[in-house]
Parts: C-alpha cells; sequence; structure tokens
C-alpha cells in the first residue's frame, strides 16, 4: 500500500525528507546505534532552519530544555518516562524520538489493563513449539525484544495501565540490558542504541502505580499544558492543517478566531477562572486538553465540509464542544449550562456560539 493511501503514516515515513535533510549536514557526535546526533533529534522535534535554508517542520511546541533533558537521557543507560495529563503530546513526542533516533517508531508495546508479560518479553509458536520443542525459532519476540536485538528505542504507551506485575518485567530489561529465556538457558543482550521512551498520565482511573524499584530505572520528563492561550491555539492549528490534509478537508475550512473561542473556553474551565481572572468557574470532570481541542475541530470541519458551506462555524463546533466537556451526564451538563449563562452569553460576537450550544443542551 502506497503513503498516500495510508490515513496516518508514520512518522519516519511522513517526515522522511526531514529526517535525511537533517543526515545529510549532521556532522556534530552520534551515540552508537543513533540514526542522528542529539542537536540533529532536537532541531527535528522542534524545526528550524538548517544552514542550507530546509526548513524543518515545528513537531512540538514548548520548552526546549524539556526536549533537551529527554534526548541527554536516551543517549545514557536510562530509559525515558514521560508524563502529563492526556493531551499533552507524550504519545507524538515518544514517536517523533523513536523515528529521528532509531529510524523506526513501529517497536511499540500498547499498555492495557490485561496484558500479560509475554507482550513485554516475548511468546511463542505454538505449531513449532509443539514440532519442533523450545528453540530460538520458535519464539514470537516482542517489540522490546527486536529493539534489544536491533540496538532501537521501544516504546511503552500507558505504562500506569499495565498490571503491576507485568510493569515489573522491565526492571532487568532496563538494569541488566538482558532479557532472560529460561526454557532455553540462555538471554538476549541488547545492542547499542537500544533503550525505552514509556508513556504514562496521572489522571487515569484505575491506573497502577510504578515500583520504585522500576521508577528509579527512568528518568521522568513531565510535559505540561501550553503556557499560553497563543502557544496552545498555535498548536491545535498547526496539528488542524495537517490531519485535514490526511482527511481530504478543505485547508482553510477552520478560522482562526473559531479555533482561538474553543481553546479558551478548554482553557478557562480547566483553570478555573476566566481568562482576565474576574469570575470563578466549576471544573467539569474532563480534561479538555489540547488533543479534544484538535480532535473538536476535526470534527467540526467535516461538518462543515460535508453538510455546511466549507467554513467552520459556530453550530459546527457546539455538538464538539459539549460532547467534550459534558462526560457526567449530570455534573459537567449543570456546569456547562452554567458557563453559557455567565460567561459566553456576555461576551461580544459569541452570541451565535451561545445560541449553538444552548440549543443542544
Amino acid at each position: 500500500m502506497s503513503k498516500k493511501q495510508l490515513l496516518r503514516p508514520h512518522a519516519e515515513n511522513a517526515f522522511q525528507h526531514e529526517l535525511e535533510a537533517l543526515a545529510k549536514i549532521d556532522d556534530r557526535h552520534k551515540p552508537t546505534g543513533w540514526k542522528l546526533s542529539p542537536w540533529a533529534v532536537v532541531t527535528y522535534l522542534l524545526g528550524g532552519k538548517l544552514d542550507n535554508g530546509f526548513e524543518i517542520e515545528p513537531k512540538y511546541f514548548g520548552h526546549r530544555r524539556l526536549i533537551e533533558v529527554a534526548v541527554a537521557t536516551l543517549a545514557t543507560d536510562r530509559a525515558l518516562l514521560l508524563i502529563g495529563i492526556p493531551g499533552t503530546g507524550k504519545t507524538w513526542v515518544s514517536e517523533h524520538l523513536a523515528a529521528a533516533i532509531s529510524g523506526s517508531s513501529t517497536l511499540l508495546v500498547q499498555g492495557t489493563a490485561g496484558m500479560s508479560e509475554d507482550s513485554m518479553r516475548y511468546g511463542w509458536n505454538y505449531a513449532k513449539l509443539l514440532s519442533e520443542g523450545p528453540s530460538i525459532d520458535a519464539i514470537t519476540p516482542s517489540p522490546i525484544m527486536n529493539a534489544m536485538n536491533k540496538g532501537q528505542i521501544a516504546r511503552v504507551e500507558e505504562l500506569t495501565r499495565i498490571p503491576s506485575d507485568v510493569q515489573d518485567t522491565l526492571i532487568t530489561l532496563l538494569s541488566e540490558k538482558i532479557l532472560p529465556i529460561p526454557e532455553l538457558g540462555s538471554e538476549v543482550q541488547a545492542q547499542k542504541g537500544f533503550n525505552v521512551i514509556a508513556t504514562a498520565n496521572d489522571r487515569d482511573k484505575g491506573v497502577n502505580d510504578l515500583s520504585s524499584a522500576l521508577r528509579r530505572r527512568f528518568n521522568t520528563v513531565v510535559l505540561p499544558l501550553p503556557d499560553s492561550l497563543e502557544e496552545e491555539v498555535k498548536i491545535v492549528k498547526t496539528r488542524v492543517e495537517k490531519i485535514g490534509i490526511n482527511l481530504e478537508l478543505p485547508v482553510d475550512a477552520a478560522p482562526i478566531k473559531e479555533i482561538k473561542r474553543l481553546v479558551t473556553i478548554f482553557r478557562e474551565l480547566r483553570e478555573g477562572k476566566t481568562a482576565d481572572g474576574r469570575t470563578k468557574l466549576k471544573s467539569p470532570s474532563s480534561t479538555l486538553s489540547t488533543a479534544e481541542a484538535i480532535s473538536v475541530i476535526n470534527s467540526g470541519q467535516a461538518l462543515a465540509a460535508h453538510f455546511g458551506d466549507g467554513s467552520l462555524k459556530a453550530h459546527d463546533l457546539a455538538a464538539g464542544i459539549t460532547g467534550a466537556i459534558v462526560k457526567d451526564p449530570l455534573q459537567d451538563k449543570n456546569i456547562w449550562d452554567e458557563y453559557l449563562e455567565t460567561v459566553v452569553k456576555e461576551r461580544k460576537d459569541w452570541k451565535d456560539l451561545y445560541r449553538a450550544c444552548k440549543d443542544l443542551i
């Protein structure tokens, strides 16, 4: 299947031209097994213009030092743990770090509440196991085992959703850099370049806390929500444009005015006060993250493109906003209704959004 047919290409494919451009001019020291130097990896994540005039698109908008610390961690023997509330870009950063360092972001373990140790270690091809007995050929390697063999970055998503006893499977992998295979009396030793990037959030219900022994194996970087309204609007606009291209939506379907109104609503409800600080607000149970804002805009774009005049308007946004905010039909509904009456209704040029949202309550 060609890249044009893919709904979401892997980072190393979608940004192959940027990675190749950086590799051509990257004359700095590269740790063994790395495709790019730490400087080039940071440039790839944060963007900038190269000496030859080539423009690298920013993948992450935020504090440069956080990305530098993350990259420096991966250049050591310490694993990296990215923590933040949902929607702060943990998975996005993890994917692009792996793509830039290893040239592949696909060695991924998706954490779930019901996963077993096999997902972290290895499983067995039972047909071969029954016919030939235990052997290397009968092993089905996990993404982490493949990463150890290839000297690449493995990714573990939603680490705190994984049961504690399965989490602790990582302790030997991260401290000794070996994966024992007791059935064969052997082990896999990690090649240089191997490391692990894990992500976790601390607002997910049913979180399994990390043991102190496992936490010590990670350097932790906390990814915060955007500092300012302008920064968050820029992030939403950039991601919406990128996703819109893949979804074949009109390039200019989302006016900056609508993005700014949505982000303002999310930030005020998140922070429990209006932007001017004069009115205290109740916060809903939902996280109202930047990722959710992007999702609301994309949904509104689709409505505008397929059932409107192609330009995003208040009534296209209303359903998405209400759905993102009202997770608890009792508590959140009252909070949203109160915000509409005390804030949205009183704002100049927000009457259209007020009416559109009220029609859905």
